[in-house]
C-alpha cells in the first residue's frame, strides 16, 4: 500500500503591494484583515506543513499562533520568485506544495480542500483552481515540478511552469469567481 503523500502549504503573503500604496494585507474585510483571512482559510489538518513567508510582523504572530513555520522575506523586492524558494526550502521533504495567495479574502476552504480532493487522484498532475476556463489561485505543484519553481527569477510565479506544463495541467473548477 501506499504511504500518503507529504503535501505542504506555503502562504505567500511577503508583498510589497506598489500597486496597491499601502500593506494590503492589514486591509479589513467583514471585520478581520486579509492576512487573517488568508491564515483562516488554511485547512491544516490536510498539510504536514505549513509555512508563511511574510516580512510582516502582525503577519508572523497571527501565524505563529497557528503553529505555523513562519519564514522572513528580508528581501521581498526580489520579486515572488524569491518568496517562492524560501517557502519551498522549508518544505524539502515535501511531495507536493500547494502555493497561496495572502490577498484572496474570497476564497473558500471548501476550495481548497476540492483542489487536494482533485490533486490526490492525479499526482503528477498541477492542480489550479479554475473558473470558467480562466486558471487562477491556489495552485498545486508535485515534486517534479520543484526544479522549474526554483529556477525562478525575479516577480516570476508558478504561472511560468505552469505555461511551459498546459498538458499537465488540470482545473480544480469553482462555481464563483
Amino acid at each position: 500500500m501506499d504511504s500518503p503523500q507529504k503535501i505542504g502549504c506555503v502562504l505567500m503573503a511577503a508583498g510589497s503591494a506598489r500597486r496597491f500604496g499601502s500593506n494590503k494585507l492589514s486591509v479589513q474585510l467583514e471585520g478581520i484583515t486579509l492576512a487573517e483571512h488568508a491564515l483562516n482559510v488554511i485547512p491544516s489538518e490536510e498539510f504536514f506543513r505549513v509555512v508563511v513567508v511574510t516580512r510582516y510582523p502582525e503577519v508572523v504572530e497571527m501565524a505563529k499562533s497557528r503553529g505555523f513555520v513562519v519564514k522572513i522575506n528580508q528581501e521581498p523586492d526580489l520579486g515572488l520568485s524569491h518568496t517562492i524558494h524560501i517557502g519551498m526550502e522549508a518544505l524539502d521533504d515535501a511531495d507536493a506544495i500547494l502555493f497561496l495567495v495572502a490577498d484572496q479574502p474570497l476564497l473558500r476552504q471548501e476550495t481548497i480542500l476540492r483542489e487536494l480532493e482533485l490533486y490526490r487522484e492525479h499526482p503528477d498532475f498541477i492542480v489550479s483552481v479554475g473558473f470558467r476556463g480562466r486558471r487562477g489561485n491556489p495552485c498545486i505543484f508535485p515534486k517534479s515540478f520543484f526544479p522549474a519553481l526554483f529556477s525562478l527569477e525575479g516577480d516570476m510565479g508558478g504561472n511560468e511552469v505552469i505555461k511551459s506544463n498546459e498538458d499537465k495541467l488540470l482545473f480544480c473548477d469553482v462555481d464563483d469567481e
